[in-house]
C-alpha cells in the first residue's frame, strides 16, 4: 500500500494518459510532473517558472517519494505537458474524485456561473480569452466542475454539458439568466435535481408574465393568490439593506404564465426585492426567478443570496489568490493549458477550503510552501473530507 504524502493524488489521477509520443525516451514521467505541479500550486506557485523554482527548492523533500532521476522538470516541460493533456480526461479524473467527496458530504445547493480568464487570450494572434462555466457547492464551498467555451454566449451549450458531469440528484441548481432555458430546466429535472433560474429580458414573455402577477398582487395588497413572504434587514459595511422575497406556488395562480407547460415542472415563481442605502441615496433592485421546487420565501431568499457565493468563494479567490485573470497561460485550438491549469487550481482550492484554520488562503499556501509537515497534512485531504 502506497503511504507516501501524494498517494491520494496519484490514485485519483492514475488513469490519466501521458500525452507525449509513446516509445519516446522521457526524462520525467507524468506522475512526477503532475505531483510537482500540484504541490507547487498548493505552496504558492502561480506560473510555470514558479513551479520549477519551487521544485528545485524542495527537491530533497520530493525525492523522498519521487525518483527524479533527471532532477526537476523545466518550466517549458510543465507547460508543454499541460498544453497537451486532454482536458476531458483531466476533467474525468477530477470529476471522479469530487464525486467521491460529494457522496460523503451530500450537496443541497449548487450554483453555476461563468468566468472569463482575461489573461488567457492573445487578441493580436486571434486567440480569444477562455471562458469557464463552473459549478460551485455553496454549502461545502467546493468547485464541482467546469466546462470551457470561447465566448459567454456559448454558456447556453456548456451548461448542459456541465450538468451531465456532476451529480445533482436531490440538489437545487441555481443559474443566472443566461441559463434560463427550457432545455436546461429539462436537463436538471432529468438528472433528478431542482432548478432555480433567474429570469431577465432574454425570456421576455416569462419576465412580463411574472412581473404582471406580482404587480397585480401588489395592487391588491396580496389579498389573492398564495403568496409567501419573507423579509430580512441587516447592515453590511455601514450600509443598511432590506431584502424581501415573495413566492407564489399555487398551480392555479400560475396559469397566467404563457408556455408554462414547456418549462419542466415549473412550480414556483419568486420575486426578490433588495433596497440598500448608498451615499445617502436609496437603491432598489428587483429580481425574478422560476423554480421546480416548492419551498418557503425564507428558503428561496437564502438560495438566491447564496448563489453569489460563487463570485466570492470561487471567482474572486481564483483572481486574488491564484492571480487567474493575470495568468499568461495561453488558450488556443491546440493548447489546453488554461483549461487544465484551471482544473488544477480548483482542486487546490477545494482541498484548502476543507482545512479548519483561521489563516487566509494565501496564508495557508505560504505555510504549505514553507512547512513540509503542513504540506503533507494538506495533501492527505485529497483522500476526501
Amino acid at each position: 500500500m502506497d503511504t507516501t504524502p501524494t498517494a491520494p493524488f496519484v490514485e485519483a489521477f492514475r488513469t490519466l494518459e501521458d500525452p507525449r509520443r509513446p516509445g519516446r525516451t522521457l526524462a520525467h514521467n507524468l506522475h512526477e510532473i503532475l505531483t510537482i505541479a500540484l504541490c507547487a500550486a498548493i505552496g504558492g506557485a502561480n506560473d510555470w517558472v514558479a513551479v520549477e523554482t519551487f521544485g528545485r527548492a524542495k527537491i530533497g523533500w520530493f525525492r523522498r517519494f519521487l525518483p527524479l532521476a533527471h532532477g526537476i522538470p523545466s518550466h517549458d516541460t510543465f507547460g508543454r505537458v499541460f498544453a497537451h493533456l486532454k482536458p476531458a480526461a483531466f476533467q474525468a479524473c477530477f470529476g471522479q474524485w469530487i464525486a467521491d467527496v460529494c457522496g460523503k458530504l451530500g450537496l443541497a445547493h449548487i450554483a453555476i456561473d461563468g468566468k472569463r480568464l482575461a489573461g488567457s487570450g492573445e487578441p493580436g494572434a486571434g486567440i480569444q480569452a477562455l471562458h469557464l462555466v463552473s459549478a460551485w457547492a455553496t454549502d461545502a464551498r467546493l468547485s464541482l466542475g467546469q466546462v470551457a467555451v470561447d465566448d459567454k454566449s456559448n454558456e447556453i451549450t456548456a451548461i448542459p454539458q456541465l450538468l451531465e458531469l456532476i451529480e445533482i440528484s436531490g440538489a437545487l441548481v441555481s443559474i443566472d439568466a443566461m441559463g434560463c432555458q427550457k432545455e436546461i430546466a429539462a436537463t436538471i429535472r432529468a438528472n433528478r435535481g431542482d432548478d432555480l433560474l433567474a429570469v431577465k429580458d432574454n425570456q421576455p414573455h416569462l419576465r412580463e408574465d411574472i412581473e404582471a402577477l406580482f404587480d397585480r398582487a401588489l395592487a391588491n395588497e396580496f389579498a389573492t393568490g398564495t403568496w409567501d413572504w419573507y423579509a430580512k434587514e441587516e447592515t453590511n459595511r455601514g450600509r443598511a439593506e432590506m431584502r424581501q422575497c415573495w413566492v407564489l406556488t399555487n398551480v392555479e395562480d400560475l396559469e397566467g404564465i404563457r408556455d408554462r407547460a414547456l418549462w419542466t415542472d415549473l412550480k414556483s415563481v419568486i420575486v426578490v426585492v433588495s433596497e440598500r442605502g448608498v451615499g445617502g441615496k436609496s437603491q432598489t433592485e428587483t429580481r425574478f426567478y422560476i423554480s421546480s421546487r416548492v419551498a418557503s420565501a425564507r428558503q428561496f431568499a437564502g438560495w438566491a443570496r447564496n448563489h453569489w457565493g460563487i463570485e466570492n468563494g470561487l471567482h474572486w479567490v481564483l483572481d486574488v489568490v491564484f492571480r487567474e485573470d493575470a495568468s499568461r497561460v495561453r488558450h488556443g485550438r491546440e493548447d489546453a493549458q488554461a483549461e487544465n491549469v484551471g482544473w488544477l487550481r480548483r482542486m487546490v482550492l477545494a482541498v484548502l477550503k476543507q482545512i479548519k484554520t483561521k489563516s487566509s488562503l494565501n496564508g495557508m499556501r505560504l505555510k504549505a510552501g514553507w512547512d513540509e509537515a503542513y504540506m503533507e497534512e494538506v495533501l492527505q485531504k485529497i483522500k476526501g473530507f
